[in-house]
């Protein structure tokens, strides 16, 4: 069967999966090879699951009829992503950036849906398997999408960006992130900036933060929409001091008109990326007015930037991900509030290779700086580096400690790398 022929049989079961434990009903089943489990062991189950065909790979022995086989499950899925995209022509944004990338996404879809039928990634499905997925989920009636793009090797950019096919790009920003993949802040900086080789190509427009001196040294030859504290820039704002953990902040596009805005999202560092949707709102005709309802109704999920009150403290959950520039940002902001009571938990930054222990040294003298009632550490990282605190492997033996020594009447900022889990911790607090 060849890639067309397949791209028919899918206008005509317009649903895909690659998880046999969520198979709409007459849907396509993926059987992709991944590092812990390959889809081929379930593709009988998958099929009983309701799914109308399963797309298995040649060499493998799976028979059937409703079984079509291909020389690779992956590259034909993210084929046939790519012809539907195209064969749609839907303007494309893609997002990318080392912090506030889903942030950003998230709040750049709840100011265009407030004009238009936008499709936008969901959760983080920002790799080589989430972004052919997502594209797949484009129909006719979309006017809009918005692709989220993560990575952590050089060239993974560019292969989503060619998959995909965006008219428009946004880098959040660039930091020491994955450095066991890309190396170095360099290969961070020239990865990301693929984005921005794509578009320069094809002529497409960015939307870019003014105030990163990474981003603007690298985006020339671009049409560009700027947003940033400056002035100077398309899209100006600025946070607003305030006794409340959340931002708000004042923007405006012309001298004459300043806008004011309460969010339900925690820390002054998520100015940029309420900026960044603003300005791709303003770019698309959406009302002011909307952009400005659409970003205070939003609300943070998914352990980002969510404040949380319990029955004996004020939690503020960060703990979907961490790297320095993320902790700092945060440790910085949680330091300057004026909580009586503060405590901070955090979790191993990861996948920083050889320079994690400098980095992870650099955030203790950090926290040292600030005056925090209570400090607890987590993860095998921070109890390598010598430091005053309490200092647990596991979150199960932190989670122990807390049992035992319970912290109450305290504002408590946990962050950490999404594999520390330190979410589970919320329950003793």
């Amino acid at each position: 069967m060849t890639i067309y022929e397949l791209y028919a049989l899918f206008l005509i079961h317009q649903s895909v999966t690659t998880d046999s434990r969520h198979c709409p009903p007459d849907s396509l089943f993926f059987a992709i090879k991944g590092e812990k489990f390959d889809g081929h062991d379930f593709v009988e189950k998958a099929l009983q699951a309701g799914c109308a065909y399963a797309i298995v790979e040649n060499d493998v022995m799976v028979a059937g009829k409703r079984v079509i086989a291909v020389e690779n499950v992956l590259s034909t899925l993210q084929h046939l992503a790519r012809i539907h995209r195209e064969t749609l022509g839907i303007p494309v944004i893609g997002i990318t950036g080392t912090n506030g990338k889903t942030t950003t996404k998230e709040l750049v879809a709840a100011v265009l849906m407030q004009k238009y039928n936008v499709l936008y990634t969901l959760g983080n499905l920002n790799n080589h398997i989430g972004v052919p997925l997502t594209l797949l989920r484009l129909k006719r009636e979309h006017e809009m999408a918005i692709i989220e793009m993560g990575a952590n090797h050089p060239g993974e950019i560019a292969a989503l960006a060619a998959l995909c096919g965006p008219d428009y790009g946004l880098i959040t920003n660039v930091g020491y992130a994955h450095l066991e993949g890309f190396g170095s802040l360099e290969g961070v900086i020239k990865t990301k900036g693929e984005l921005y080789d794509y578009l320069r190509k094809t002529n497409g427009t960015v939307f870019i933060h003014r105030d990163n001196d990474h981003l603007t040294s690298i985006a020339y030859g671009l049409r560009k929409i700027m947003y940033g504290a400056t002035d100077l820039a398309d899209i100006s704002g600025r946070a607003i001091t305030s006794l409340n953990p959340c931002l708000s902040f004042a923007w405006h596009c012309s001298p004459d008109k300043q806008y004011t805005v309460n969010t339900n999202l925690v820390g002054n560092y998520n100015l940029s990326n309420a900026l960044a949707a603003i300005a791709i709102g303003v770019y698309f005709n959406v009302p002011v007015r909307k952009i400005n309802e659409a970003i205070a109704n939003y609300k943070p999920a998914n352990n980002r930037s969510q404040l949380q009150k319990t029955k004996f403290n004020e939690l503020v959950i960060d703990a979907y991900n961490a790297n320095p520039s993320s902790m700092q940002a945060a440790l910085e902001n949680f330091a300057n509030r004026s909580y009586v009571f503060k405590a901070v938990i955090l979790g191993d930054m990861l996948e920083l290779g050889e320079k994690s222990r400098e980095l992870h040294t650099m955030i203790i003298k950090q926290i040292e700086a600030y005056d925090f009632e209570k400090v607890l550490l987590c993860g095998e990282q921070f109890s390598c580096v010598g430091q005053p605190y309490n200092c647990f492997p596991t979150v199960e033996k932190l989670n122990d400690y807390l049992r035992c020594n319970p912290l109450h009447g305290y504002c408590i900022l946990i962050k950490g790398s999404r594999a520390v889990q330190l979410e589970k911790t919320i329950g003793f607090l």
